[in-house]
């Protein structure tokens, strides 16, 4: 019975502890939250990302948490590539606070804002602009995915850009290149008699897409080369073989067992899905990497990035498919001739000093952790330039203005090929490239002048704006 009693006891003063502990933490859960009521926010599950102001406490309608006396400069994600609330970022000496939540919009603090490119839209930007706003685009991708940008009403409203181009204030042209080494490396390189060996099932040429008919048309060109070249194609995009079962998710591209795949071939054709200066992705890359000869067409300029300039077959758009085709075949029955386009690969030199100045100078890694990566530096970058600012302000120094001009993210109109006029002209989103090429240039017009009255408009303003005469 004494027992009993006792674990009863226990059991009591357990229960009772419990209580104690849940009243004095809805106490403190109380104080937070009525500490996160004062915060300019608009839906509350955003408390865990702003706990990491030092002094909850601190309104931050009057001050954000800072050095002595200083604010920590606002910069917003308007076009999110990030999902983080809120964050104090350390850029070297400086102190940012980054967030996606617009409702930061009217705070005194608020200096820049960030635009993702391919999320840039019409419809909901930070406008009226203020003086000191600064806009900041970082647009890596397709130039398909968002025409206007291309145009210069649209990309000299910016300040500050990350773009492929070269001309950029962050280049991220070599984006898809993790490093010099990788493309000196005989990891996956085959000696020429095995390749020979497996010309016998293969065919010279391997071609693999599944994004069809984009802006470059080269779906178009490659089917007419297929005319007079054999070429294996396992991608959706003129499949006519296929890949093993293992390989055939589009996520298995980067798999050790592909790479093998494709090391198999002579040449690749690397083909860009749009043609604009510095628009270089891993289609250049990997084949350089396997120690494949890349039939390249893309970038106009890619002679500027090439490790060699005997490294790469650069397509001439204005020359047929069928030359190519018998200069391929020439090649493939010319040992010596073809190993020329290797000589680099094999020998581990990379004369094209651009290349390694571009790949030694730049401030962010490719799938290395040890560096940062280029979202980092981008939003360092302008968090960087605005205190350099705020400083010369302080010296009684004029301010540095930073514009973005057409240089910084600049594209042709779409080249459509008019040798094959019938296959591929079939489908719709062939023909929907040029057209809308032409009509971003009058959005870009009607943006411009929308964004120049400095106030919110409609999305109804905005396309009377851009088919006005």
């Amino acid at each position: 019975m004494a027992r009993i009693s006792a674990k009863k006891l226990f059991i009591f003063c357990v229960c009772i502890s419990a209580f104690i502990f849940l009243i004095i933490t809805f106490q403190v859960l109380g104080q937070v939250e009525r500490t996160v009521h004062r915060l300019p926010l608009k839906e509350r599950e955003e408390l865990t990302q702003i706990q990491v102001f030092e002094d909850i406490n601190l309104p931050l309608k009057e001050k954000i948490p800072g050095g002595v006396g200083d604010q920590y400069p606002l910069i917003v994600w308007w076009s999110p590539i990030t999902g983080e609330s809120g964050r104090l970022g350390e850029c070297g000496n400086n102190r940012c606070f980054f967030t996606i939540n617009k409702s930061y919009y009217s705070h005194p603090s608020a200096q820049a804002f960030l635009f993702y490119g391919t999320d840039f839209s019409i419809e909901n930007l930070p406008l009226p602009r203020k003086r000191h706003h600064e806009w900041a685009l970082f647009h890596e991708e397709s130039p398909k995915n968002n025409y206007k940008l291309f145009h210069e009403p649209v990309i000299t409203l910016f300040n500050h850009t990350a773009t492929f181009s070269r001309n950029s204030h962050l280049p991220l042209t070599t984006q898809y290149l993790e490093s010099l080494h990788i493309l000196t490396t005989h990891t996956y390189l085959l000696p020429l008699a095995q390749k020979n060996v497996l010309r016998q099932t293969l065919a010279p040429i391997v071609y693999v897409q599944s994004d069809c008919d984009p802006p470059s048309d080269r779906d178009v060109y490659v089917q007419e080369l297929m005319r007079y070249v054999q070429v294996d194609s396992y991608g959706q995009c003129l499949h006519n073989k296929d890949l093993p079962s293992h390989l055939r998710d589009s996520t298995s591209m980067e798999e050790q067992d592909f790479y093998h795949l494709l090391a198999q071939y002579k040449f690749i054709l690397a083909f860009e899905n749009a043609i604009c200066d510095d628009y270089i992705t891993e289609k250049l890359w990997r084949p350089l990497k396997l120690g494949v000869v890349p039939v390249y067409y893309g970038a106009p300029n890619v002679h500027l990035w090439l490790p060699s300039n005997r490294s790469v077959i650069v397509v001439d758009p204005n020359e047929k498919p069928e030359n190519l085709a018998q200069y391929l075949k020439r090649l493939d029955k010319n040992d010596w001739e073809y190993l020329t386009y290797l000589e680099w690969k094999h020998k581990r030199e990379i004369p094209n000093q651009r290349l390694i100045a571009a790949l030694q100078e730049r401030q962010w890694g490719v799938q290395d952790i040890t560096q940062d990566n280029f979202i980092d530096v981008f939003e360092c970058m302008v968090c960087n330039r605005i205190w350099e600012n705020k400083n010369r302000k302080k010296q009684g120094l004029p301010t540095k203005i930073w514009q973005a001009d057409v240089n910084h993210l600049r594209c042709p109109a779409p080249r459509m090929f008019d040798f094959a006029a019938g296959q591929l002209s079939r489908t719709s989103l062939r023909g929907i490239w040029r057209p809308s090429f032409e009509q971003s240039r009058r959005e870009a017009r009607a943006l411009r002048l929308l964004i120049q009255r400095n106030r919110n408009f409609t999305v109804n303003e905005y396309w009377k704006e851009v088919f006005r005469d």
